[in-house]
């Protein structure tokens, strides 16, 4: 395997890791890497989408205390069953809705213009939840929220089917704005990442087979790798950074980022359809 391509690998699972759980869309930073270290082609739209199974690990890994007590209790308590229920819940309109519109989106909606707008409307709503934030909240805890709650919060994550949206921003500034506390919506929004993503990741890994060779092995082992470490570093920075900081210098990150897209779309120098 060549080792530059294993070097290229191992920065594009960085950059998956620190990015698909804050509130700044890994999409629209995995297009721009993946344009500049020319990994855009078929098989590398599918390694983007693998990796992200190394950064859920990472996530499974930060909350196994939460994750295992519920699987030991859910046989016998009430409050296990329902936690496993919303997130059941919240998971599904994302698995509807991307199975009905999931080609349309990619054939319509991924270029400059689109990917743009959504990182600068992002930014601007953040901006507006953080200064809205001064209601009360209603929801303290993830076991505190109803399946009502987990289905506005599965309906506002596939906001993040259109490009640069970011999935992570769309659960946590959403739940935020539904009445979460904002630790119960970053931990929902973790909690439901795993199904989402790795259902992502499988369905995407079994409908691209064919492009895959045994070969392609270390590089996927590569990006995985890294995009787990740098995952679990984000994660538990970013539980640290909420206890005491707003979104608001994410808002403006995004902002920017808006304009970088539309600066390299107009020279040339992203593909933005990727």
């Amino acid at each position: 395997m060549d080792v530059v391509l294993l070097v290229k690998a191992a920065i594009m699972g960085v950059v998956e890791g620190l990015t698909e759980f804050l509130p700044i869309s890994s999409t629209g930073h995995l297009i721009l890497a993946g344009t500049l270290l020319g990994m855009n082609d078929e098989k590398g739209k599918v390694f983007e989408i693998a990796i992200q199974t190394g950064a859920i690990l990472a996530v499974i890994i930060v909350y196994w205390q939460k994750i295992r007590a519920t699987v030991v209790a859910l046989p016998t308590q009430r409050q296990a069953q329902r936690f496993a229920v919303n997130v059941l819940i919240a998971f599904l309109p994302a698995v509807v809705l991307g199975l009905l519109l999931g080609k349309a989106i990619k054939a319509n909606l991924f270029n400059a213009a689109v990917v743009a707008t959504t990182f600068i409307v992002g930014g601007v709503v953040i901006l507006w939840a953080e200064r809205r934030q001064q209601v009360a909240v209603r929801i303290e805890d993830v076991d505190q929220m109803t399946p009502w709650d987990a289905l506005k919060v599965g309906l506002v994550q596939c906001l993040a089917m259109v490009p640069g949206t970011s999935r992570s921003g769309a659960t946590i500034i959403g739940g935020m704005l539904l009445g979460l506390s904002r630790r119960a919506a970053t931990d929902f929004s973790f909690y439901l990442a795993i199904p989402t993503l790795i259902g992502a990741g499988a369905y995407s890994l079994y409908k691209e087979r064919a492009l895959l060779t045994a070969q392609d092995l270390p590089l996927f082992a590569v990006g995985l790798l890294f995009s787990f470490l740098s995952a679990w570093a984000c994660v538990r920075w970013l539980l640290r950074y909420i206890s005491s900081h707003s979104f608001v210098p994410f808002a403006w990150y995004r902002i920017a980022f808006g304009v970088v897209v539309l600066l390299t779309s107009s020279m040339g120098w992203v593909d933005w359809h990727g």
